[in-house]
């Protein structure tokens, strides 16, 4: 197949970054949007890159999720806000179910001067971040450490999770369809989710614009599941249809103009 320069250059920032909205590429290389979507459609349909709402994520394997190292650096501004604006909805002292992702690292991070805070997680990530602070209590399951991912989606995980009560319970997803369904990129990861939902008094979802039509091929859940869902900006297109339904739109938070640290 030939492809031209920028369409090659395209393929390394996806490499590079994990996704990119077209309307920033369309910036970077000086071109009008409809000239990327043209691009990203050729790449698309040589399985090079995936098409995804506002943009394209580099193809990799599929069914396989982008690697850890490249997710944190993904839209890392959106996670960033959203990150913030989570943190500020936990008092000192609460109890919290955090699941994996990389913008669950960040809340960490965000939540590092609260107090006494006791978390549960399967997040190695979160754990070392929350435990630079003494006065919290942090809890962590057995088992073998999936890498590079640092966490651990174990029988004993999914255990952890259902033998306490918390007052929160914060989870990120692979991906949401259009018809609101939560997918995930292994069975164990929608487990997971679920026990995070079903054992904390309020769960919250984080969910950024680039999880918004990617697709993952485990199912769990909806987007109705849990109590508020926490995004940097609303989805338009196919997704116009579901962020009009009542039901969602009495969940939804959107953060932004946060204050990065």
């Amino acid at each position: 197949m030939n492809i031209s320069i920028r369409q090659r250059h395209i393929i390394d920032i996806l490499r590079r970054d994990g996704f990119a909205s077209i309307d920033a590429l369309a910036d970077q290389f000086e071109v009008t949007p409809q000239t990327v979507r043209r691009d990203v459609n050729i790449l698309s349909d040589a399985n090079l890159v995936r098409r995804r709402h506002g943009g394209a994520e580099y193809a990799g394997e599929p069914g396989m999720n982008l690697s850890y190292d490249n997710r944190q650096v993904t839209n890392i501004a959106a996670k960033h806000a959203i990150s913030l604006h989570v943190a500020g909805k936990i008092p000192d002292g609460a109890s919290i179910l955090i699941g994996i992702g990389s913008t669950l690292e960040l809340l960490a991070l965000n939540l590092a001067d609260h107090r006494n805070l006791t978390v549960i997680t399967n997040n190695l990530n979160v754990a070392m971040a929350l435990g630079t602070n003494t006065s919290n209590r942090i809890v962590i399951p057995g088992g073998t450490v999936r890498l590079p991912d640092r966490d651990l989606i174990t029988p004993d995980a999914e255990e952890m999770f259902h033998n306490y009560k918390a007052d929160f319970g914060i989870f990120g997803v692979g991906g949401i369809e259009t018809d609101g369904t939560l997918t995930d990129f292994d069975h164990r990861e929608v487990a997971l989710r679920q026990a995070i939902i079903g054992n904390c008094r309020n769960s919250i979802l984080v969910a950024d614009q680039s999880k918004f039509g990617r697709p993952a091929p485990a199912k769990g859940g909806h987007l109705t599941d849990p109590d508020m869902i926490v995004i940097d900006q609303k989805p338009g297109g196919d997704f116009n249809a579901l962020f009009q339904r009542q039901d969602i739109l009495d969940r939804l938070q959107i953060a932004k103009g946060e204050t990065l640290k």
